[in-house]
């Protein structure tokens, strides 16, 4: 089994983020089971499940199989819209930890703020308590924007670790980075690479890939590393598994995390999450 050359960043409250994980959606138990076993065994460490996923338990069965100490190992998991609210998150946290079989979780977030049922303050002191009972290691939140954090902040004091938001080149989301940096939250790329594969077509990528001899996934995975970012990239296929995790032989100048920063499409190509989520 490969040791895993993931660097990592360090979090306000719980143990230290690896910069690169895992991404589980969209699989189902026995898809994610088969393939987060192909990742630990290249060195992923960092695995990202949640329970609107519906594959906690294919995740958890693969990371008992690997026979890693637990402490090698980074899970997070995400609590639905569905169970927004205090005594509703401790619920929901209960049934994501008997499915994963961990007796604790590492990262736990709100999957998206769904503002309009205005309940994710209760959520997040949901959160809070478990981070104090010992249950999750680090506490954050998914899809917030910063004026949904500023609600958290204003009414509970208590600084998410993490915000995990799309973020890639075509949608690099400068200003919500810039208020995670201002208060010590690791920004977290979910759709790290895009969707349709366009983005690994842009000339701008393949020729920084050419220039380096890598892959144009590895490049763009690499600008994130280059950001101080988190990414959780997804695959199902062995050898996009094997080659997603092999950029920290390489580094971009500063003239190609310009380069690429500029196919930025803007804050509309993202999902807006005061309108969508689960």
């Amino acid at each position: 089994m490969t040791t895993s050359p993931v660097p990592s960043l360090p979090l306000l409250h719980g143990p230290a983020l690896p910069q690169l994980g895992f991404g589980t959606w969209p699989m189902g138990d026995d898809e994610a089971e088969q393939t987060v076993a192909q990742a630990i065994q290249v060195g992923y460490r960092l695995f990202d499940t949640a329970h609107f996923y519906r594959n906690e338990e294919g995740v958890g069965r693969a990371l008992r199989a690997s026979g890693l100490p637990r402490e090698e190992l980074f899970v997070t998991t995400k609590l639905s819209g569905s169970s927004h609210g205090y005594d509703e998150s401790q619920r929901a946290f209960a049934a994501s930890a008997r499915r994963l079989d961990l007796d604790y979780v590492d990262l736990y977030l709100i999957h998206w703020p769904q503002p309009w049922q205005d309940r994710y303050v209760e959520a997040w002191r949901g959160l809070a308590k478990l981070l104090a009972d010992g249950r999750v290691r680090a506490i954050g939140v998914s899809n917030f924007k910063p004026a949904h954090i500023d609600h958290l902040l204003a009414e509970t004091a208590v600084v998410p670790d993490v915000n995990q938001i799309e973020l890639n080149p075509f949608v690099t989301r400068e200003t919500a980075r810039a208020y995670h940096q201002s208060h010590g939250i690791v920004t977290q790329s979910w759709s790290p690479i895009a969707l349709g594969g366009q983005l690994l077509r842009e000339p701008t990528i393949t020729e920084i890939a050419a220039r380096h001899g890598k892959t144009a996934a590895q490049v763009v995975l690499r600008w994130h590393i280059e950001l101080g970012l988190s990414a959780v990239p997804k695959s199902v296929n062995p050898e996009r598994i094997a080659t997603n995790i092999e950029i920290f032989d390489f580094a971009l100048s500063s003239e190609e995390v310009s380069a690429i920063s500029a196919l930025d499409r803007g804050e509309h190509s993202a999902e807006d999450s005061d309108q969508t989520g689960n």
